[in-house]
């Protein structure tokens, strides 16, 4: 390991704080080209039980200081062939952690155009603006040796040595880093309308002022966006007086009180020129950064939550995807997500046919023995739900729910959806896709571009490839979380398996549409593309049920499939024990020696070992199982039925920065602000509640014109 190697893992080591061998250890395994999933599932040994998390963290550290590393050089390198590289410079900038600290330093070194301070400098002034910084000379008579073809007068050449002073001045690292942190503390954002009769949902900014420092990242967003759609005018207001004070007294010391006039000119002409304004960049560059922080941050959470929803086993669905004029597009799928049936019904306006819609579904469900009717929550989802609840609560043992559809729209119109039904149009696609969501939330989901899904905030106004990189990480640990069917998934579900590319993962479902289904994991390598890396890869986190060796149904790496055997036959079973009985829950009480004695004896280490064993135990554990089921609804609720003080159980829908919308069964998600979260103070909703969670509400406000409905889970029990 090179010398900057070894001080980039020391430096990730602090910042994350992380042991420096777990981050060598893990980083050198990403660089060897493994998945993050497979190392925190099956090298805990090496990585000391790092997570997901924190080995995507470590990715993004290690990738980011070796970026670091090489703009540095470039940094050295361009300055060095000016001619202007101190060994103190050198060091000031080696020491640097942060990329903006290195453009700080090189800003004075970079090559300029056209600029007043360069064209001065082309015009030979800079001994002039040296003179007035350092010497007792008058001013005026050193000016005068200066005047030439394009220094025409004294006041020119005065001017040029000022535009000098001014620009160094502006440029020096110190003075920027100074300025920001002194307005950042003290300034004021002020945002105003640019036509205050315009109407617009920006209108509480039209007139509006608030500390830089305490601004709140969903305001942040919002300000941007009113600004870029030309609604705002957005500014900062603050005083430099003291911070000229300051400034001057770490930059300028002239000689005399002449030059000091001229000094005191170039400086404020350059803070007022070209500091300010970069300045207030820099300092709106960062809130935005800090906020799309925060939006990534409630998105990966939201989605995360959202994934793992439990899924709805054995239930068969009809799904809804309601509309007005073109009617409401029905599917019925049967437990396994088979298609059974599409339909149309049309109780909506401008058809308004409430009964024969009615009829139509009380035929489906007999017919087909539908468990749970799942309605989408777009257009027309509220006339539909109260259709739908009135219907339900006639008919004994069918419930209703409603189920977020957003993305369905894009997963219709996509290839894929167009391939597995050719013959249904985008509307019909999206009400089977709106029955399967409920069915199996992360199945379906994945086929949807993350982004489309509609959790958080914002999203249109980040950085999308930021957003994407971070959500597919999501995706990706949620998937490898739950594991995969071998035999069931779709190519969009495996193509999030550790290892497995798009191409590949088609690949495995042309291979079993050919040759069948697989009867163990070791076929894989039999799949075009697929290799001996990939297979290690991607191998643990497929299943194969009902196969040849249980052990393929299992979360075992096939190569501790020897270890798993050993310790079977030590406790007095085989694999086929496994299979038949369906896991051996008392396997922990049956170790004929303590867990750091049977690892060595096995020649594996203690947490793969007790990784084994757990698999062993319950070699069909989903992790979504641990969760609360779906909430479904049999009752009839309309914006009407609701009072003030009225006690109701929803399911949280969406987290942002300033409180929670839940599901109480309406159209209209209700939202729950950050103060009426909980009896305590709340920092954050994240910190008391999930997307997919289940709470109790009381209703404290009802709007029915803006249909808006205010909750509260204070005192809710």
């Amino acid at each position: 390991m090179s010398q900057t190697e070894a001080k980039i893992m020391e430096f990730i080591a602090a910042e994350l704080k992380i042991p420096l061998r777990q981050v060598i250890e893990t980083i050198k395994l990403l660089d060897d080209g493994n998945t993050v999933p497979f190392i925190a599932r099956y090298r805990k040994e090496v990585t000391g039980g790092l997570d997901e998390e924190q080995i995507f963290a470590l990715q993004q550290q290690v990738a980011y200081q070796r970026n670091l590393h090489q703009r540095k050089e470039e940094v050295v390198r361009s300055i060095s062939e000016q001619g202007k590289l101190t060994p103190e410079l050198e060091k000031q900038i080696r020491e640097c952690t942060k990329l903006q600290q290195v453009e700080d330093i090189y800003r004075p070194y970079k090559p300029k155009r056209n600029t007043r301070g360069s064209k001065a400098r082309d015009a030979g002034l800079e001994p002039l603006a040296e003179i007035l910084l350092t010497s007792e000379a008058d001013p005026v008579l050193e000016a005068e040796k200066y005047i030439n073809e394009k220094v025409p007068a004294v006041e020119a050449a005065l001017q040029g040595a000022m535009d000098i002073i001014a620009e160094d001045f502006a440029d020096a690292a110190e003075n920027r880093i100074i300025s920001r942190r002194r307005t950042w503390d003290k300034a004021i954002l002020v945002v105003t309308a640019r036509d205050p009769k315009a109407q617009s949902v920006y209108e509480m900014y039209y007139d509006y002022r608030e500390p830089v420092a305490k601004l709140p990242p969903h305001r942040v967003l919002a300000i941007n966006r009113g600004e870029k759609e030309e609604f705002l005018k957005v500014s900062l207001d603050f005083d430099p007086q003291y911070l000229l004070q300051e400034l001057w007294r770490r930059n300028f010391k002239p000689r005399t009180p002449a030059a000091e006039e001229y000094v005191r000119k170039a400086m404020a002409d350059g803070y007022q020129r070209l500091l300010a304004p970069a300045v207030e960049r820099d300092i709106r560059r960062e809130l935005t950064d800090m906020a799309h922080q925060s939006a990534y941050k409630l998105f990966t959470a939201n989605l995360s939550s959202l994934l793992l929803q439990p899924p709805t086993r054995g239930k068969t669905v009809l799904g809804i995807d309601p509309a007005y004029r073109t009617g409401c597009k029905l599917a019925v799928v049967d437990p396994t997500g088979k298609l059974l049936k599409i339909d149309v019904i049309y109780p909506t306006p401008p058809h308004n046919q409430v009964e024969k819609s009615k009829q139509r579904l009380r035929e489906l469900i007999e017919q087909y023995k539908v468990d749970v009717i799942a309605i989408g929550n777009g257009t027309a989802s509220r006339e539909t739900t109260e259709l739908v609840a009135e219907l339900t609560a006639a008919i004994k043992g069918v419930a209703y729910t409603v189920v977020d559809e957003s993305g369905a729209s894009v997963y219709s119109a996509d290839p894929l959806a167009k391939e597995e039904f050719p013959d249904l149009d985008v509307s019909q696609r999206s009400a089977v896709s709106i029955a399967r969501r409920l069915q199996d939330p992360l199945s379906e989901l994945v086929k949807i571009p993350p982004q489309a899904i509609g959790v958080g905030q914002y999203q249109h106004d980040v950085d999308q490839k930021e957003l994407a990189r971070l959500l597919g990480e999501v995706v990706e640990t949620s998937v490898n979380r739950v594991g995969a069917d071998l035999n069931t998934a779709s190519a969009p579900l495996l193509s999030y398996i550790a290892g497995i590319k798009p191409a590949v993962a088609k690949s495995i479902v042309q291979w079993r549409q050919e040759k069948g289904a697989f009867t163990q994991r070791q076929q894989l390598l039999q799949v075009p593309r697929l290799g001996e890396a990939t297979f290690q890869q991607c191998a643990g986190f497929l299943r194969v049920r009902d196969g040849g060796n249980p052990l393929d149904n299992t979360t075992v790496h096939p190569e501790s499939y020897p270890a798993a055997e050993k310790l079977l036959g030590l406790c007095g079973y085989t694999p086929e024990d496994l299979a038949s009985r369906g896991g051996i829950p008392e396997l922990s009480s049956k170790l004929p020696e303590p867990v750091k004695v049977l690892a060595q004896k096995l020649g594996i280490g203690e947490p793969t070992l007790r990784d084994i064993i757990k698999a062993l135990e319950k070699p069909a554990l989903d992790p979504r199982d641990e969760l609360p089921p779906p909430l479904f609804r049999e009752g009839i609720l309309t914006l009407d039925d609701l009072n003030e003080g009225m006690i109701l159980r929803g399911t949280v829908r969406n987290v942002t920065d300033f409180g929670a919308f839940v599901d109480i069964g309406l159209k209209e998600a209700g939202l729950v602000h950050v103060s009426e979260l909980a009896d305590k103070y709340v920092k954050h909703p994240l910190d008391v509640v999930k997307v997919g969670e289940t709470i109790s509400v009381r209703v404290i406000g009802v709007d029915k014109r803006r249909q808006r409905i205010a909750l509260s889970c204070k005192s809710v029990n």
